[in-house]
Parts: structure tokens; sequence; C-alpha cells
């Protein structure tokens, strides 16, 4: 870890500090997902047996999930999952009602009524990823906005265990949330195959969910080709940020950081504090917890490359944090309420010392799906908003028109589309 004090450091020095490592996309693995991609749109079906084979080592017959397999998975999952999972459920369907925008209309001028309608998208595409863990938070956090979206079609992969069955809990949550049209297919040819559909898997609009290298590359290539997907945001490795003052428990600052370093040796970890005298603390608790964790050697790997930024004032680590724009945002501060107002650009803020990260990744009721690697900047997490499309509306009576008309004439003029003055000049019968 390096520990660093921000005012000593030149400009260039500072920019260099919040730069994220180098991506690990290569031209090598990019022209891997291409091919994928080509031979999935080719042979359909037959390709993804064989890149299944390949890389999941197993042979799908039916890459649908059967009913029998949904029932196996319900009796698999014991019942304080199935609780923790339905709990964590009905909090994200609160949180996400509350945040749904309405349809409205307004009388612009009088004769001149605009609206807006609000439509779940056709057919959205999940990707619930199961490489070192299945992530049956993931299948709730994309189905529960999904479902209040109305969307007319849910379809969700992930890809097969060993024995070619789906992760019970994945399925268990799937189910929970009303999908029911789930396929056992993973990796950079799931991404092909809602894209752009095959035998089995019906091509969809709009492509959702985090996954690895290949998977982030082919939803991010599906997207540029002409009448292919949507996606939902940028990926990139999972991020935290904390800004902590002095009064900050440094077991629990440690616990956050590593609750990311875990995620991942690309994970990208934090801490900005105006306290010097906690940076100790916070290292010897690292290591302490670390000793702990199962993945351990995956959290040294992260930290390797973490940040330890010493301020002279809170006001510099909230402008910092700004530029940075992580991901995950704690304030670890004796009034983080009141920090609120400084904070431009996050994907999702954790308030005090009982509010740790973990809480929004599985049941505190906001969406863990959100943007990397600065994109925090001009995107936001998924919400009900990311599964519909907003359509505007407006209704003019001639009274209106002959309100409003002139103005669309005296626009249409200045930029040189006469055509466009013209229809309205003709329906006022005043052609010029």
């Amino acid at each position: 870890m390096k520990t660093v004090i921000w005012s000593q450091l030149e400009a260039d020095a500072q920019t260099r500090l919040l730069q994220r490592p180098a991506s690990t996309t290569s031209a090598e693995l990019d022209a891997a997902v291409a091919r994928i991609i080509e031979q999935v749109r080719a042979d359909g079906d037959v390709a993804l047996r064989a890149l299944t084979r390949r890389y999941d080592g197993v042979e799908i017959a039916d890459f649908r999930v059967t009913d029998a397999e949904f029932a196996d998975a319900e009796r698999e999952v014991d019942a304080p999952l199935k609780q923790a999972m339905t709990e964590a459920r009905e909090r994200l369907l609160a949180w996400h009602r509350a945040g749904m925008a309405s349809e409205f209309e307004i009388d612009t001028a009088e004769g001149v009524r605009c609206g807006r309608l609000l439509r779940g998208i056709g057919r959205v595409g999940l990707y619930v990823p199961a490489g070192s863990a299945p992530l049956p938070s993931t299948a709730l956090m994309l189905g529960v906005p999904a479902t209040l979206a109305a969307c007319e079609d849910v379809v969700l992969c992930t890809p097969p265990r060993a024995d070619g069955r789906a992760d019970p809990s994945v399925l268990v949550a799937a189910r929970l949330c009303g999908i029911s049209r789930v396929y056992k297919c993973g990796g950079a040819q799931a991404i092909a195959a809602m894209a752009f559909g095959t035998e089995s898997i019906p091509a969809c609009d709009k492509l959702f969910g985090p996954g690895n290298a290949f998977v982030t590359a082919a939803k991010r290539q599906v997207s540029t080709v002409s009448g292919g997907p949507a996606i939902d945001m940028p990926a990139g490795p999972s991020e935290v940020l904390v800004i902590a003052d002095a009064g900050a428990p440094p077991a629990h600052v440690a616990a956050d950081l590593l609750s990311q370093a875990e995620h991942g040796p690309d994970s990208q970890v934090l801490l900005l504090t105006d306290a010097p005298e906690l940076i100790a603390p916070v290292q010897h608790a690292l290591e302490s917890q670390l000793a702990a964790l199962p993945r351990a050697d995956i959290a040294r790997r992260a930290l390797d490359h973490a940040r330890l930024i010493v301020v002279d004032t809170l006001a510099t680590a909230f402008a910092i944090s700004n530029r940075y724009a992580p991901e995950h945002l704690i304030l670890s501060l004796r009034r983080p309420r009141e920090g609120l107002s400084q904070v431009r650009a996050a994907g999702s803020v954790f308030l005090g010392d009982y509010a740790p990260e973990s809480l929004g990744d599985y049941c505190s009721g906001t969406n863990h799906v959100l943007p990397t690697n600065g994109a925090a900047r001009a995107y936001s997490g998924v919400s009900v908003a990311s599964f519909q499309t907003s359509i505007s509306v407006q209704e003019v009576s001639r009274a209106g028109l002959a309100a409003i008309g002139p103005c669309a004439v005296t626009l249409a003029r200045a930029e040189g589309l006469e055509a466009h003055a013209q229809a309205v000049l003709i329906r006022l019968g005043e052609r010029v």
C-alpha cells in the first residue's frame, strides 16, 4: 500500500496517483471476443455448445432451465438464504418504487398539451456471473427493477456449474423476481446470444449485468454493431473510496477496504483522511483482518496498488473524490450527512460508521450495479428508469398551432429548413 501526503505532490503526480491501472483488455482479448461473437452469430446453438464445452468444461443439451431444475433449486437452497433473499428483495422493491419516474401532461401554451409516456423495454437480457462464486444478489438487483419497469420479456443467462446445472441460489433469486426464462450459458458467448439471438436464446433490446474481462469486452463490442443492443453502462473493476476523519474506527475502515479488495486483484481501494494518525491503525487492522479471510491472497494483490492519502482538509478530500468519481464512496465521518452537499460524482454513498458497503451490495435496498472506472461522472447506477423508455407526446389544436406556430417558423428559417416552416404554414393556410 502506498501512503502519500497530497499537498506534497506536484499536479502531475496527483493526476498519476488517481489513475486507474491500465485496462487488462488487450488487442488479443478483443480479437478473441470478436471471434466468439462472430461464431455465435454464424452458428447459433452449435457454437454455444462448443464454446460452453471449451470454457466451462460441460456438455449442455438444452440451455433453458426447466421447471424441474427450478424445483430442485427450491429444495437445495436452505431456509436462511431464502429468507435473506426475500428480505433483500422487499427492500429493493421499496427503494426502486420510491425512485420511479411518472407519466405527466402539461399545457405549455393554450391549445398545446405535452406529456410523457413510460414504457418498459421490450426484451431485456440480464447476465449473472458465477465465476469464483455465484451471485444471486445480482439476479435480485437486475430482476427487481426489470419487473417494476414492466418489461415485456426478461431473459437471464448464467454460467453452468461443473454438473451442467445453474447455481440453485441464482435460480431461486430469479424466481423471486418472476423470471422464468433462464439459460445455462456464460461468458462472451452468452452476451453474443442475448445480443443477436440463437435457436434457443432470443435477441434482446438491452443487456445488463457485470462480468469478467471477456463479458465486459463482449458487451462493449455488441453495443457498437448496427442493430445491436444497448447496454447498461461501461464496466470496470470494483472500487471503493473512504473519506475518514480522526474519529473513524480503524477496524471499520479496514473492513470496508477489504470488502472491495477481495473482489479481485484489480479492485481499486483508496482512503482519504485529514488525520495522519489514522493511517497506522488502519494498516494494522488490515493485516489483522487479512489473516482471517479465505480470499486473503486476492485481497493482498489488490492492496498492492491501494492508496492511503493524507489531506490537509476534508474539503480537499471531497474534491479528490469528485475527481476520482468512485463506484462506492464511504463517509466515515462524525457528521457524514453534512458532507453530502459536497458529493458531485459517485455511484453510491454510505454515511457513517454503521453503513458498510456490504449492505449496499446485498440488502439495504439500493442497487449494486453501479458505474466504475470514473463513469460516475456521467452515469448513474441501475434503476427502474434503466429498463424503460420515455416517450414524449404533444397534442395541438388549431388555436394552439396559431399561437406557437410563428415561433417554429422563425426558428426553422433561421436554420435554413424551409420545409419545417411550411409544415406549419400550410396547416394555417398561410403558405409563403
